[in-house]
């Protein structure tokens, strides 16, 4: 489900260490030198690129690629660099500490770690979080984000959730009675409501919406939407369809940072550097199936130089 294009015979990472430093020297940067050798590595391989590139040169990747870019392809190209899980650390503190004018676009990057990522990946941001800003990803959200969003997110965030695919048949049916009743009575702050979607596995939850469809005629995330306009209602819905259909969330977040005037490039580039190695070629088919015209044309269309041909690359586009 990746798109990214790993060549069959890889350098070792102090050979491509050796060719970012080349890059790096002379009149002006090799752009084109940076992206075939990052955009074309997997998560293991850039770690231990960034392990050999302190060994050789005694200095962080990460600050010379700052020092050396600019603009929204630095941005994409130290977010790919860096471990998934400090990127994510790093995306969840802007969340929290840059102010937007609309809450739930805000919080959209903290319910994207929280729900359409591994529990281990959520527990390895945690970690980071602690190392990077002395302070918990818990703290953080309880000091910064008020209620009536605070108590769900609090739960998602420092959930614990159990990783396998077993899944009790019983527990979706009585799951989703609970969420059927809350949904009844219109409390999108019900305590089984924020329980259930905050301790239950993915794989069970993914049951229960299922069950949940069929004995109550609505995928449980549009009954949400009838209950409120408001901001937990589309936190609700968001964390929903990041849990049960992590494609169509990102399909969306593409979609809206291109549409209309302008582009959104901080949220094209989290949607394609976070998905990149986990699920895009599933986001280009929701993609395709939402808009009726491709996620690369769309891409191409509404970015240009460097950090287009970057997403490109990741995008397993030959550039």
């Amino acid at each position: 489900m990746s798109t990214v294009r790993v060549p069959d015979a890889v350098p070792t990472p102090n050979q491509d260490s050796e060719a970012l430093r080349k890059a790096f020297q002379g009149w002006g940067t090799d752009e084109k030198a940076i992206i075939r050798v990052l955009g074309q590595r997997n998560a293991f391989q850039r770690r231990k690129i960034r392990e050999a590139y302190r060994q050789l040169y005694n200095e962080l990747l990460v600050d010379r690629l700052f020092s050396e870019l600019s603009g929204d392809f630095r941005t994409a190209v130290i977010l790919w660099t860096l471990d998934p899980a400090e990127r994510d650390a790093k995306l969840a503190n802007e969340a929290l500490t840059k102010k937007k004018r609309k809450i739930v676009d805000q919080l959209k990057p903290i319910i994207e770690i929280a729900c359409a990522t591994s529990p281990q990946h959520l527990m390895s941001v945690r970690k980071f979080y602690r190392i990077l800003f002395n302070s918990s990803l818990e703290e953080a959200v309880s000091c910064t984000v008020s209620p009536p969003l605070r108590k769900l997110l609090m739960g998602l965030v420092s959930s614990y959730r159990y990783e396998g695919e077993t899944v009790d048949g019983d527990v979706s049916k009585s799951d989703a009675t609970l969420l059927h009743d809350a949904m009844k009575k219109k409390k999108l702050d019900d305590e089984n409501l924020v329980w259930i979607l905050t301790t239950r596995s993915f794989f069970q939850l993914r049951a229960t919406f299922e069950f949940y469809k069929q004995n109550y005629g609505n995928p449980i995330d549009k009954d949400i939407k009838k209950c409120s306009s408001s901001d937990l209602s589309s936190i609700l819905q968001m964390a929903v369809c990041c849990i049960d259909t992590p494609e169509k969330h990102f399909a969306e977040v593409v979609r809206a940072s291109i549409v209309g005037l302008g582009t959104d490039e901080a949220s094209l580039t989290r949607a394609i550097v976070s998905r990149a190695e986990i699920d895009m070629m599933k986001v280009r088919g929701e993609y395709f199936n939402a808009n009726k015209c491709s996620l690369d044309n769309a891409v191409i269309g509404d970015t240009s130089g460097d950090y287009k041909d970057f997403l490109m690359t990741l995008l397993g586009a030959k550039i």
